[in-house]
């Protein structure tokens, strides 16, 4: 994508303005703590104190927003700490130009590198640092410094309070995550009655398990019907794909696939069922149809093997599922049992602990120091290095141009600056679109209405309350009502319009250039770094794949690999993969041995691999089932061969599997008779065509040279002996 054309897609996206869901209540409940502590302030404290609080109560509001499974009221007392202390210890040196820099260059590299802790730290963290900037101008002495960050962890902590006295759908994030997740598996049932191969992605599972990850204090009171159906819902996904695969479920056509359609439709009803009602807290209403097809007693005689053993486990996993959602056990749809658990008994589910705030700053650190010691800069570690840079070039500039308050520059960098190109920018551009709106509209109230300082307050706290509902539309939205919120606030401490409205919008687009130059000498582009990406998931899917055929060749799983946590972790790798892919797709820079046409490919070729270990994981034997040792030897050369494999695509080579065709080879000669479904070797079969496939994408080379029409015999023999097999080879029993 060339500079020209990645700058107008920012643009475009920076200006956006989304339809979303507005949330009213929780803005007035942010916008009502701020009220509060605004009007206590200005009764108790003045002007000057009022405009600390506020910015206090402001950020924690805007903490408590942020896509976080953690109590609100932590991130609320987070926030508003945080900025207390940077706050007072920015006072103490703000006498002292070079000692005040010094303070600001590490607080914002602190920030930078607080990314790797996780996006809402990030967040929390530059937001401070960049508030930091206007509240130590505020306060006149030692003791006034003290004071304004007392209030600013009183604005917090009001806003935490509301949090807890007046909740607005509690647990209404982690219902949303559970029940989108359960909906996402309805979607796949339908589509599988179509396209047998459907796709899945496994974004929203993982949302879910990361909701269901609860500190111990949300474990004691979380809904029962958050508990368990998780992990239901992971088990069901597999089932469903393998009874709708036709290498190892039923025939493309005719009575069996039929059949399979209509247990495809059924299932996808009583997921959606289900995910109403953990949605809105309600007990499930399951359609009578779906119930009666799950029902029929025919499903026994149309079919057999693998599809009616998967039948029967789709079918007590929906029992478990509607059980799990609140539905009396004697109105449950499928009968069954699953995992021998009597009917009617609820899934056990062990909770997902995650550590508490103070335990977390240990976690956090030891995030930030990882990216410190990667070899060639991490992207979190030029991020911090280049928010620094800015940071401080901004403050200079802004001190040393005669405009006056100038830490609006620094301010804007620190704000819109992120560890990738495409936030970073279309950040810049919305900022300064918003600022200028906002700015423009606070101006003529302001001309007009001449308002004293209760008004300008009463206007300050409307302006939040408008940013907290239109934050999730747009930036440029957000923008425009932070600034008119800043204006506004300020105009209560007495300064008027013409002291803070030029300067502003002049410091505000210094400040957004400044980053967008920042990023363009100092990038980290994620092109550069996709063939790692791509070889990362290689290696998750290899060892996702060998832990589920080790398992086939020893059932009981005494020295086998977890299958579950190979599972998570070529997940992890896949959407880290995603993410890398969508933020290279808008990067001013060229593909550099991995075009776009290749990685998506790729990506369906690894997509594929995942898919086929999954199919065989919803087939995993009992304990006391038969081992399969040539199994064994065919995990070791998985591993090994994607590792290499792993290897041969960083280094932009083409990855040969030749191991692993011979495995296959030599399980062939000795012989299959004795399996006791087709499943294992159907399966072993499709990851070799899903990796040939892989390096079919891979292989940008040239096509052969013709010698008087017809290919040489070496490179026909090398083209032949690297394409992939046919999965109905009559081999494959």
């Amino acid at each position: 994508m060339t500079w020209l054309r990645a700058l107008k897609e920012t643009t475009r996206s920076g200006l956006a303005v989304e339809r979303k869901r507005l949330e009213p209540l929780i803005a007035l409940r942010g916008a009502a703590g701020l009220a509060v502590v605004i009007g206590v302030s200005l009764t108790l404290f003045g002007p000057a104190v009022a405009a600390s609080s506020a910015f206090g109560a402001f950020q924690a509001a805007i903490a408590t927003f942020q896509r976080s499974w953690r109590p609100r009221p932590e991130l609320a007392l987070a926030s508003g700490t945080s900025l207390a202390i940077s706050t007072f210890l920015g006072y103490l040196t703000g006498s002292h130009t070079l000692l005040f820099l010094a303070l600001l260059c590490l607080w914002t590299f602190l920030s930078g590198l607080s990314w790797a802790a996780g996006p809402t730290v990030g967040i929390i963290a530059s937001s401070n640092v960049a508030i930091m900037l206007v509240t130590v101008t505020l306060p006149g002495s030692v003791a006034a410094a003290a004071g304004h960050a007392a209030m600013m962890v009183v604005g917090g902590a009001v806003q935490a309070a509301l949090v807890v006295l007046f909740p607005v759908r509690r647990w209404g994030a982690h219902r949303d995550a559970l029940a989108d997740a359960l909906a996402a598996e309805a979607d796949y049932a339908r589509r599988l009655r179509h396209d047998p191969l459907a796709d899945f992605d496994p974004e929203p599972l993982m949302a879910a398990r990361d909701a269901a990850t609860v500190t111990p204090r949300q474990a004691r009171t979380r809904p029962a019907e958050l508990h368990g159906a998780r992990g239901l819902a992971e088990r069901i996904r597999p089932v469903l794909a393998s009874l709708a695969d036709p290498a190892v479920g039923v025939p493309e056509e005719g009575p069996e696939r039929d059949r399979v359609r209509e247990i495809l439709a059924a299932a996808g009803a009583i997921l959606d069922a289900a995910a109403r009602a953990i949605r809105h807290g309600e007990p499930v209403e399951i359609p009578p149809g779906a119930a009666a097809t799950l029902k029929t007693p025919d499903t026994g005689a149309i079919l057999t093997g693998p599809a009616q053993r998967a039948a029967k486990r789709l079918a007590a996993l929906l029992r478990d599922v509607v059980e799990t959602a609140g539905k009396p056990p004697t109105e449950a749809a499928p009968p069954g049992r699953a995992s021998g658990r009597p009917p009617g008994r609820a899934p056990a589910a062990t909770p997902l602990l995650r550590p508490t705030f103070p335990a977390l700053l240990p976690a956090a650190l030891r995030a930030m120091r990882a990216e410190l010691r990667q070899r060639n800069g991490s992207p979190i570690t030029r991020h911090a290095v280049r928010v620094t840079a800015v940071a401080a070039t901004g403050y200079l500039v802004g001190t040393w141009l005669p405009l006056g308050h100038g830490y609006w520059a620094p301010m804007a960098s620190v704000m819109v600056m992120r560890p990738d190109f495409s936030q970073t920018y279309s950040r810049a551009v919305a900022r300064f679109g918003g600022t200028l709106v906002g700015v423009a509209l606070a101006t003529g109230i302001v001309q007009l209405a001449h308002p004293g300082t209760g008004p300008s307050a009463v206007l300050a706290v409307l302006c939040a309350g408008m940013m907290y509902l239109l934050m999730r539309t747009g930036q440029v939205a957000a923008q425009a009502c932070v600034a008119a919120y800043v204006v506004f606030l300020l105009g209560m401490g007495g300064e008027q319009w013409t002291q803070t409205v030029p300067e502003r919008v002049v410091l505000t687009l210094s400040g957004g250039v400044l980053a967008m130059i920042a990023y363009a000498v100092y990038p980290a582009w994620e092109t550069p770094r996709l063939r790692n990406r791509l070889a990362d998931w290689l290696v998750a899917d290899g060892r996702y794949a060998a832990a589920v055929v080790d398992r086939y060749a020893d059932p009981a799983g005494k020295a086998c690999p977890d299958v579950r946590g190979m599972l998570l972790a070529a997940r992890d790798a896949r959407v880290t993969w995603q993410e890398a892919a969508a933020r290279a797709k808008h990067e001013p820079v060229r593909h550099r041995g991995l075009s776009r046409a290749a990685a998506a490919d790729a990506e369906d070729a690894l997509a594929q691999l995942g898919r086929v270990a999954m199919l065989m994981e919803a087939h995993l034997p009992d304990r006391d089932a038969t081992p399969v040792p040539a199994a064994a030897r065919l995990a070791e050369t998985l591993r090994a061969s994607t590792e290499e494999g792993a290897k041969a695509v960083r280094e932009r080579r083409v990855p040969k599997w030749d191991a692993v065709r011979a495995a296959l080879d030599d399980w062939d000669a000795e012989g299959v008779t004795d399996l006791p479904d087709r499943v294992v070797r159907r399966g072993a079969r499709l990851l070799l065509t899903t990796l040939d496939e892989l390096s079919d994408a891979l292989d940008t080379a040239p096509p052969p040279m013709l010698v008087d029409g017809t290919e040489t015999g070496a490179q026909k023999t090398t083209r032949t002996e690297s394409g992939p097999r046919d999965p109905e080879d009559p081999t494959i029993r």
